[in-house]
């Protein structure tokens, strides 16, 4: 994937290219049926039923927002990981999804 082709934000294609740079290409899967320019879906390619769903909007800039899904709805985690730097946002990434 060409992450400066796709029409996201500048921060999230930052995101992507440290999330290629650190585990490979192939290891995430993009969900592209998300069209929010600020945001983006990523799911675990060995466990699909696990995503996260990662957004600039309503952020302070250069920060980004992140909810959990899990195979178990009511697992989610949605709206409790905002205004992350890129740092925290790529740890909570490898945790949930590697």
């Amino acid at each position: 994937m060409n992450v400066w082709a796709i029409n996201k934000d500048t921060p999230l294609k930052l995101l992507l290219l440290e999330l290629v740079h650190r585990y490979g290409e192939n290891t995430l899967a993009l969900n592209t049926q998300e069209q929010h320019f600020q945001a983006i879906e990523l799911r675990a390619i060995n466990d699909p039923s696990l995503s996260a769903y990662i957004y600039t909007f309503a952020q302070a800039p250069g920060r980004y927002g992140i909810d959990l899904k899990y195979p178990i709805a009511t697992h989610n985690i949605v709206g409790e990981n905002e205004d992350l730097p890129l740092g925290q946002t790529l740890e909570i990434i490898a945790t949930h999804l590697f």
